[in-house]
């Protein structure tokens, strides 16, 4: 039987998150070098007609960088604190700081899960826990299935942390009907 957040209790561990674009970009980039310098070492050491070795050592070589630097790319929510994770640093931020969760439209006309925090130095005060696009349609595959596990996990962390949530109507009427998620009872 798979745990689930209630039943876990003190060791609820949610993982959460958006990766900034400039750092995505980084990442992607040093993918890219691990590639190339993987695929011209393969072809120095052994001649030209091991270009297509080297490109395929290469790409198994970008393909882990870029994993590894995404999985630790993350913001992950526990019961004693809040952590933002990146490949090179990690900070925590106290529950005490969160004044309220919203699930409300980016500036891309994205839906974005956020938390309100008090002091500190993030940008416009918030932090930014999902950005998924809008609900349209039932769950049809992987991807849908896993935001709503993480939507779902979020909302039962923040409901013991009596955190409340302003969730739009427009966008809790699409995740009643197409995910089956229930709106915010307060």
């Amino acid at each position: 039987m798979r745990d689930t957040p209630e039943l876990v209790g003190e060791m609820t561990m949610v993982r959460a998150g958006v990766v900034p674009t400039r750092r995505a970009a980084l990442y992607a980039g040093l993918a890219l070098a691990a590639t190339a310098v993987l695929c011209a070492a393969v072809v120095a050491l052994f001649g030209v007609n091991r270009v297509f070795t080297g490109l395929l050592a290469g790409a198994v070589a970008g393909v882990t960088v870029a994993a590894m630097l995404f999985t630790r790319d993350a913001v992950v929510l526990t019961e004693q604190a809040i952590y933002r994770r990146t490949p090179w640093t990690e900070s925590s931020i106290d529950w005490g700081r969160v004044v309220a969760g919203r699930f409300t439209l980016d500036e891309r006309a994205r839906w974005s899960l956020a938390l309100d925090l008090s002091g500190g130095d993030e940008r416009h005060g918030e932090l930014v826990l999902l950005s998924i696009p809008p609900v349209l349609r039932p769950v049809s595959g992987a991807y849908d299935l896993r935001k709503r596990e993480q939507v779902n996990e979020i909302r039962a962390l923040l409901r013991r942390k009596r955190i409340p949530v302003t969730v739009l109507p427009e966008i809790a009427g699409a995740l009643q009907r197409h995910w089956e998620i229930a709106p915010p009872t307060r």
